[in-house]
Formats: C-alpha cells, structure tokens, sequence
C-alpha cells in the first residue's frame, strides 16, 4: 500500500507545472523547431569502410506557420500557468 502511494505522489509530481527555467528552456527549443527543419549529417571512416548517417526533422508549428514567438509564450504558459522569465532570442 504505501508503495502505490509513493507511485501516485511521485506521479502526480511528474504531471505538474515546471519551474520557469525548466520551462523557458524546454520551450526554447521548441520555438526553434519552429523556425524551420532541423537536422544532421554525419559521416565516418572505419577499418570496414565508411558509413554515413541523415536525418531531418520537421514539426507540426513549422509545417502549420506558426510565429516561433508565440509558440514559446504559449509553450511557457501551458506549463507553468504564467508568461515567460525571459524573452525568446532565436540564434540561428
């Protein structure tokens, strides 16, 4: 009993609002996704020969145009119930 409890508390913890940092910086990386498709290309030599890798990722704001800057104030509010801390500054 006192361990489904505990699972529950800890749980219920999980689902609650982040803290502001926490927040802004999660929110952060979505409004950048925003912005425009993000990816990797990596490539490697090894004593079998070389390989490669690719991958693009592309998300729903993005494809739906939305305004980077309202995604990460919307973002924030939905998690901790209150505006940004600090303002977004997308570096690309």
């Amino acid at each position: 009993m006192r361990h489904g409890i505990l699972t529950a508390v800890l749980l219920l913890a999980a689902c609650g609002p982040v803290s502001p940092e926490r927040a802004a910086d999660m929110c952060e990386e979505r409004a950048r996704a925003a912005t425009g498709p993000t990816g990797e290309i990596g490539i490697g030599v090894g004593s079998n020969g070389g390989s490669g890798s690719f991958e693009i990722g592309v998300t729903s704001d993005y494809l739906r145009g939305r305004d980077p800057y309202v995604v990460y104030d919307e973002c924030v509010r939905q998690k901790t119930g209150q505006g940004p801390i600090r303002p977004l500054v997308l570096e690309r």
